[in-house]
């Protein structure tokens, strides 16, 4: 296995219709060490941190079904717009891919870490479903929208942080570390991302970083 620590903007694996200037961290990483990857997991575009490939097909399986079935404990890391007046809650909205899905039961433990200024919070996320864009919308759905999250918390709204706080169009959301149990030697292996430079930036003098 390989983890990295992925640059937001980046895509995952190569899509249909790439545009000048797209990279795919799949793409330099096998460029870089050389031989192929393959996915263990996927993060959305805008979305940095913790990603994981495997090298050898006999691991890609299982920790792909390690995935699916939820063994895989993800913690996030999201400075959104807003100050939660619970310090711990649970957001369990059912989530639908488009208004021609069916709705999926969904669910993720929030945590505030720390309050900021200008009315922002750094809240820990553990998604304990994989729904499309879970946090995103459960963040939205509780009232408080990630910073820089264009799709879901407008763009007015979204050009004003970005310029108050020197972030530009980033979307503030990390995937920040993976907990699971290896495949082969069955110990526990936690990969712990570096802070997002720019979450670092918008919380300095957090006694948490």
């Amino acid at each position: 296995m390989i983890a990295v620590d992925k640059p937001a903007g980046q895509l995952v694996h190569p899509i249909k219709q790439l545009e000048d200037g797209d990279l795919v961290t799949m793409k330099l990483l096998r460029d870089q060490i050389g031989q192929q990857v393959t996915p263990a997991h996927r993060l959305d575009r805008p979305t940095s941190g913790v990603l994981l490939f495997s090298l050898a097909q006999e691991v890609a399986h299982p920790l792909h079904k390690a995935f699916k079935n939820r063994e895989v404990e993800k913690t996030y890391w999201a400075v959104v717009d807003g100050l939660p007046d619970e310090e711990y809650w649970t957001c369990r909205e059912p989530i639908r891919n488009d208004d021609d899905s069916p709705h999926r039961s969904a669910e993720t433990d929030f945590r505030v870490l720390t309050p900021l200024g200008n009315a922002l919070a750094l809240v820990e996320a553990r998604p304990r479903t994989g729904r499309y864009h879970q946090i995103r919308r459960h963040l939205l759905h509780a009232g408080f929208p990630i910073v820089g999250d264009y799709r879901y918390a407008g763009i007015e709204r979204s050009d004003e942080l970005g310029a108050a706080l020197g972030t530009g169009t980033r979307m503030l959301l990390q995937a920040k570390s993976l907990r699971f149990i290896h495949p082969v030697t069955r110990e526990e292996v936690l990969i712990d991302a570096p802070v997002d430079p720019l979450i670092r930036q918008v919380c300095d003098g957090s006694h948490l970083l």
